[in-house]
């Protein structure tokens, strides 16, 4: 069951937004009023809060312009007393990364732990309590840790270990075979067995209809805090590493090693057997066919180095 935290209609206090933020936030105008939704700056009405990325003249026409309540804006605009006069700025270094709190903290969806009753889990299956478990999935005999929310028709085969805190949105599929085949003496095909299972580490979120396969001998490996974004395939024994980002449609082939903190951007193909290194970026549609260094930012069909990230 999924319930709102918070939604539109309901007063937020000016104040208890502000307190939210930690860090460097700095507070400019009246703090006695409320918000009742959150929306784009162009679209905001005088109940709304919004948010202002840009950091020089285009940033400040767009809050002038705006009918925002409450606009979370760069600390390094230089507004003036007019500009808060008739509303209120809060001035960060990172106004994303603080609206995204924000929301965590007044807007987020919360799901309610339980098992749906037309799921369908192993007996054998190592649940923890707090987990919930959608409508009409399947769950194997696997380990599913602390917090973790699966949505509905999603197929988990049996051998997958699947940490705290993870995400797995609806029709995702984890822990079926890949292609992996080889021909006889007829020429026809013959299944090569896939021993192995699959390690989903703690924080991890998956968009819906993820494909991920379970290993041949080892176990294909998610990193913690990695995010895959809907429609991406992951091949057997692929290791991806902490806090990467497989952008939507992006096709990461079997065996592949990608190293921390480095992006796949949408639609990507990279080849199996490649290794990325840390902090690199593969550019939009690319396709993948040479390995890639640390820091290493990559595009095009083959991909080439483009520059190296700082």
């Amino acid at each position: 069951m999924v319930i709102a935290r918070r939604t539109a209609g309901k007063k937020i206090s000016v104040r208890k937004l502000y307190q939210a933020l930690t860090g460097d936030a700095r507070l400019l105008g009246p703090v006695d009023g409320y918000i009742l939704s959150v929306a784009s700056i162009g679209d905001a009405d005088k109940h709304a809060l919004s948010f202002c990325l840009q950091r020089d003249k285009i940033g400040l026409e767009l809050i002038r312009k705006s009918k925002a309540r409450v606009v979370i804006c760069s600390d390094e605009l230089n507004v003036t007393e007019e500009d808060y006069r008739d509303r209120t700025l809060i001035l960060v270094p990172n106004p994303k990364l603080a609206l995204t709190r924000v929301m965590q903290t007044f807007f987020q969806e919360e799901v309610k732990s339980g098992i749906d009753s037309t799921a369908v889990v192993d007996k054998d299956a190592k649940i923890y309590p707090d987990v919930y478990i959608g409508p009409h999935c399947y769950i194997g005999k696997c380990q599913v840790g602390e917090g973790t929310i699966i949505y509905g028709n999603t197929y988990i085969y049996s051998g997958v270990k699947i940490g705290k805190r993870v995400v797995i949105h609806a029709g995702t599929v984890i822990g079926a075979e890949g292609m992996e085949f080889t021909r006889n003496e007829k020429g026809q095909f013959e299944k090569y067995p896939h021993i192995g299972g699959i390690t989903i580490e703690d924080d991890v979120w998956m968009g819906s209809h993820v494909s991920i396969m379970k290993g041949v001998f080892k176990d294909t490996i998610i990193g913690q805090g990695t995010k895959l974004g809907a429609f991406c395939s992951i091949g057997h024994e692929a290791n991806i590493g902490k806090h990467c980002l497989i952008i939507t449609c992006s096709v990461i082939g079997g065996s592949c090693r990608i190293g921390d903190y480095s992006r796949v951007s949408l639609g990507a193909c990279v080849r199996d057997g490649i290794e990325i290194g840390k902090n690199a970026l593969i550019g939009m549609g690319s396709v993948v066919t040479k390995n890639v260094g640390d820091g290493q930012v990559v595009f095009g069909v083959p991909a080439r180095e483009h520059k190296k990230l700082q």
